[in-house]
């Protein structure tokens, strides 16, 4: 009896171990915030092989190697007949195999052919020393249920597994799964395992926050440990709700902290907000997601403005890029690659503003008012402070915004750095007061002489 119940309790410690091994390899596959380009900004739910191709070519050549490497596919890769600005809801084109799960649409990937997937999309992403990802939604298909399609690897239906209650309200693809019912979890597992036969990456769920629906999220976690590859899960959109903070950072390696970020100033003033909020639930592996970049060439084929250059001024994308940084929210480019123009690409290369996204630690904010913002962080391999100073005022002219170093815990002489400049400002002590231009930010590495 003695030795039964010492293998019972051997067995329950392996599984406890194996649990945790899991979820620490879960947040070892992105160890700093994933930066990548994703197709939503510029082209909607209608992308091509060929743009998503070029898009990945910039990437590799200008990018690769200050760490950009996510090529995702958004919305609706598996519609053969959308449209820009809105979606083909009347009589779309749904392209699906016999299991009820979505391929891409041929006519826009033609390297899909007979039943390829997206492997030779994924392939080629790969072969440029990048990573491939796409966008889904929650759920089972609506089709698929039509059909009453058979779940790879269960005696269940589609019509076994689905409910009406929580469809999403601007998306009619998909019905809820229900976790409890047989065939529910094979499901899911048969999505990831094709998923997984392709060489993905990254996958961008969609409509998990509003509301938090956490048994899906439970099954897509339980899915991807299952597929046998390291697949990293955004949660998107909305903002997940805080009290739900622990159980989306326990499952997934970002999550969407707002509704869909365009390029307007209140949307990206609204952010000092919002990162104060979420500011306590990031850890290593575990990221809160800013959105994507609405940065260069977008509305291309949006859902939102037409094609244009963003409408943030430089003042306000140097604001964008040096608060993500500071917060370490995921950088995900949602303009046109290959339409940069040189300011557009000086915004992203930059190693030293990277270096604060990537190396940071207790980066917090230090000051807010109605007429100035600052966050700290630290650098933890040479002590360093990095200081970011904003001025969200509307103002005409710029302003002198004093910092007083020892809030830093900085009581002597110092040497201030400015980031995005690459330029030695000079030594400092008890006060330094940068000069910021109205909607504008400054990023500044600060060392102890």
């Amino acid at each position: 009896m003695k030795n039964l119940l010492f293998a019972f309790v051997l067995i329950l410690l392996c599984s406890a171990g194996n649990t945790f091994s899991q979820q620490k390899d879960f947040y070892q596959w992105a160890a700093t915030p994933p930066m990548g380009w994703n197709s939503w900004d510029c082209y909607g739910p209608t992308v091509t092989e060929a743009e998503v191709k070029a898009n990945a070519d910039y990437m590799a050549k200008n990018l690769r190697k200050v760490g950009w490497e996510y090529i995702v596919v958004d919305i609706r890769w598996y519609v053969g007949n959308d449209k820009a600005h809105g979606y083909n809801q009347t009589n779309p084109d749904y392209v699906l195999d016999q299991y009820g799960r979505f391929q891409p649409a041929v006519n826009r990937f033609p390297s899909a052919t007979n039943g390829k997937g997206f492997k030779p999309l994924a392939d080629y992403i790969h072969s440029k020393g990048l990573k491939f990802g796409i966008h889904i939604m929650r759920g089972i298909p609506v089709e698929a249920v039509k059909r009453n399609l058979p779940i790879l690897g269960s005696k269940a239906t589609a019509k076994d597994i689905y409910s009406t209650e929580l469809q999403c309200e601007w998306l009619k693809d998909m019905y809820t799964v229900v976790a409890e019912r047989l065939g529910a979890q094979e499901y899911y597992n048969s999505v990831f395992k094709l998923y997984a036969s392709w060489g993905l990456d990254f996958v961008k769920v969609d409509d998990l926050s509003r509301p938090y629906h956490t048994k899906e999220v439970e099954m897509i976690r339980k899915a991807i440990d299952q597929c046998g590859r390291k697949i990293v899960l955004s949660t998107s959109p909305g903002e997940t709700p805080v009290a739900d903070a622990e159980h989306v950072a326990d499952h997934a390696n970002m999550w969407r902290t707002v509704d869909d970020f365009w390029d307007n100033w209140k949307m990206l003033k609204d952010h000092f907000d919002v990162f104060e909020r979420w500011n306590p639930y990031r850890k290593e592996g575990a990221w809160p997601d800013g959105d994507m970049l609405p940065l260069g060439r977008i509305g291309i084929r949006a859902e939102r403005g037409n094609n244009r250059m963003t409408a943030f001024t430089k003042d306000e994308q140097y604001t964008l890029m040096t608060l993500w940084c500071i917060f370490r929210s995921p950088l995900m480019f949602g303009g046109d690659l290959p339409s940069n123009d040189a300011f557009t690409l000086s915004l992203i290369n930059n190693t030293e503003v990277l270096k604060v996204l990537k190396n940071s630690t207790n980066n917090k904010q230090l000051f807010r008012t109605e007429q100035a913002v600052a966050w700290v962080a630290d650098d933890p391999k040479t002590g360093d402070k990095f200081l970011a100073v904003f001025n969200p005022t509307d103002q005409a002219e710029a302003a002198k915004i004093p910092v007083t170093l020892n809030q830093l815990g900085i009581n002597s002489t110092c040497k201030i750095n400015d980031l995005w400049s690459h330029q030695s400002l000079g030594t400092f002590s008890r006060e330094f007061t940068p000069q910021i231009n109205p909607h504008g930010a400054g990023l500044y590495r600060i060392s102890k002489q």
